[in-house]
C-alpha cells in the first residue's frame, strides 16, 4: 500500500497479550504486528488488555484495532463485542462467528449439520464410560479442551489407562470436554484472507501430534508448502476452508485446520479466528508463497477491519 492509504488507517492499536493460556503466544504475535506496521508507517501501538481498560481505546483516541489477541477474551467474541460498543473498526471475524469458531464442538455440529466431513467424536464428562467411548471412537484417540487454542490441554492416547488423566487435564482447562477419533492421514491447514483460501499448507511434528511445543518451540516440525497434493486434492481442500468459514460466519482472515484420513479424505477439524502471527506461524508461511511479504500480509489484513454492523442502518 501507498503511504497516504495507510495513513488512513489513523492510530492503530495492536492488541496482545490479554488474560488467556495463550498470552505468550499473543505476546509473541502482536510483537510481529506492531513491528511490521511500524515499518510500514502506520501510526501503531501495543496494547494489552490485561494491563490496561478497554475504554481507554477511546480515551487515547485509536481509530481502528488489530486483534492479535488468542483464546479466551480475545478470540471468543468478548473483545469484538466491546469493539462493536466503542464503534471502532477491528480486524477478523465478528461476535458471533468468534464465539462459536471458539467453540469446537458447536463447530463441528454447525459443519455437521451442512454435511461437512468432521472427525468422529464424543464429548464426555467425569461420568462419562471410558472403555465404551474408547471402543467406539477407536485407540489412538485425541481428548482436547472445547474452547482452547494452541493446543493447550490436548492429549493423545493410545491406550485406555492414559483416558482418564487426559480427561482430567483438558478439565482443567475447559468445562467442555472432547474425545475425537485419530486420523492417520496427516495434519494440513488453509488459511483465508478476504475471500481467497491460500495454499494449503501440510504440517509434519517431530513431536507425537502438532502439540504447543511442536507449534512455538520446537525447529524441527515440517511445514510444506506446496503440500504436495494432486490439484484436484488441493483444489476440494481450499474449497471446504471457505466453506466451514462461511458457515461460521467468518470475515477478513483466519485459518482452517484439517485431519486427513489415511484413504485421503480430508475433515475439518477446526477454525481459527485470530492465527497465530509469529515466526512459527501458518498464515505468513501461506502468504509468502504467494509473494506476499509480512508487511503486506499485515497491511491487507489491517485494511480489512471493520464493524460487524456497520452496514446496517
Amino acid at each position: 500500500m501507498k503511504g497516504n492509504e495507510l495513513s488512513n488507517f489513523g492510530k492503530v492499536a495492536v492488541l496482545l497479550g490479554g488474560r488467556s493460556a495463550e498470552r505468550e503466544v499473543s505476546l509473541k504475535s502482536g510483537a510481529a504486528v506492531l513491528a511490521a506496521l511500524k515499518k510500514s508507517g502506520v501510526d501503531a501501538h501495543a496494547f494489552d488488555p490485561a494491563q490496561r481498560p478497554m475504554q481507554q481505546l477511546v480515551e487515547d483516541g485509536f481509530q481502528r484495532v488489530f486483534i492479535a489477541l488468542h483464546g479466551r477474551y480475545g478470540e471468543d467474541g468478548t473483545v469484538q463485542g466491546a469493539l462493536e460498543l466503542m464503534n471502532l473498526p477491528y480486524t477478523g471475524s465478528g461476535v458471533m462467528a468468534s464465539a462459536l469458531a471458539m467453540d469446537k464442538w458447536r463447530t463441528k455440529l454447525v459443519w455437521q449439520a451442512a454435511s461437512l466431513p468432521v472427525p468422529a467424536f464424543e464429548m464426555i464428562t467425569a461420568s462419562s464410560d471410558l472403555s465404551a467411548v474408547a471402543k467406539k471412537l477407536g485407540l489412538p484417540l485425541f481428548v482436547k479442551p472445547a474452547n482452547e487454542g494452541s493446543s493447550v490441554g490436548i492429549s493423545k492416547v493410545k491406550k485406555l489407562s492414559d483416558f482418564r488423566a487426559a480427561y482430567d487435564e483438558a478439565a482443567r482447562h475447559d468445562t467442555l470436554v472432547m474425545a475425537e477419533a485419530f486420523m492417520g492421514g496427516g495434519e494440513y491447514t488453509v488459511a483465508i484472507l478476504g475471500e481467497r483460501a491460500l495454499p494449503v499448507i501440510k504440517i509434519e511434528p517431530a513431536n507425537e501430534f502438532y502439540d504447543y511445543e511442536a507449534k512455538y518451540l520446537r525447529d524441527d516440525t515440517r511445514y510444506l508448502c506446496p503440500a504436495g497434493l494432486s490439484a484436484a486434492d488441493e483444489a476440494e481442500m481450499r474449497r471446504l476452508a471457505l466453506q466451514g468459514f462461511a458457515l461460521v460466519g467468518g470475515r477478513g482472515w483466519g485459518r482452517v485446520d484439517f485431519l486427513m484420513s489415511t484413504d485421503g479424505k480430508p475433515y475439518l477439524l477446526e477454525i481459527n479466528t485470530s492465527p497465530g502471527m509469529t515466526d512459527h506461524s501458518l498464515v505468513p508461511m501461506a502468504a509468502r508463497h504467494m509473494g506476499m511479504s509480512f508487511e503486506q500480509l499485515v497491511e491487507q489484513i489491517l485494511a480489512m477491519a471493520t464493524l460487524e454492523w456497520a452496514h446496517v442502518g
